[in-house]
């Protein structure tokens, strides 16, 4: 997924975005509620991770702005803030799950993969050929229980296809799911993921192939 995290803490921004990145997420940041406007203009984000003391704005302000200007992105409050009202405020305010400081990073990611599961209205689990992926743990497997051996990014990039199998996904697509904008990293290094995904797939007979067509994107697609 890619995701903006306005957080204006920093000590506590760098841990998640090293915990994000670690599980093939593409984490944007910003610490001021002036930077969310141009941030949303220009990245169509899958989720935004919002703290409510910003330096500049009161984040549930901002989080009602940003709905009447028409963003659909799921949005979980990540904040000091812990009371019932201030909760009943901030899912009010445009809210679609609230979570207070301090937070246990594993419950974090599951509630970013609760609401990917919700916007989606995905099933808990997709298949194609022998591939079997879980939605709710993120894990990848074949059809006898063998685990495929992927890295994060790979597994990213192979869950959004199976989002769409049978349909080109862009690369440009692909690239902003997986790499932020302060990466140093160009498109072509989506074709070196690629390669990479299509002889794991291979190797473990998935019955599985990524067809490039070229200047569209990647498509996945059940093989003989």
């Amino acid at each position: 997924m890619r995701i903006l995290l306005i957080e204006d803490d920093q000590k506590l921004a760098e841990g998640l975005l090293r915990a994000l990145a670690q599980s093939g997420h593409a984490c944007d940041h910003v610490t001021t509620a002036q930077q969310v406007p141009g941030s949303v203009a220009v990245v169509d984000y899958d989720l935004l991770i919002l703290d409510l003391g910003l330096p500049d704005a009161d984040g549930l302000e901002l989080l009602a702005q940003l709905r009447r200007d028409g963003l659909q992105a799921p949005v979980l409050i990540l904040t000091a803030r812990d009371g019932i009202e201030d909760r009943i405020r901030g899912l009010d305010s445009g809210a679609d799950d609230y979570l207070a400081k301090p937070f246990a990073l594993g419950e974090l990611e599951a509630r970013l993969r609760a609401l990917a599961r919700r916007r989606g209205q995905a099933a808990s689990h997709r298949s194609i050929g022998r591939l079997v992926f879980d939605t709710g743990n993120r894990s990848l497997q074949l059809d006898d229980g063998t685990r495929l051996d992927l890295t994060a990014r790979e597994l990213a990039l192979i869950e959004i296809l199976l989002q769409q199998p049978g349909r080109v996904v862009s690369k440009q697509r692909l690239f902003d799911a997986v790499y932020n904008w302060d990466a140093d990293a160009s498109l072509s290094v989506i074709e070196v993921h690629m390669s990479r995904l299509r002889r794991k797939l291979a190797d473990a007979d998935t019955q599985v192939g990524i067809r490039m067509l070229r200047g569209l994107g990647y498509r996945l697609e059940s093989t003989p």
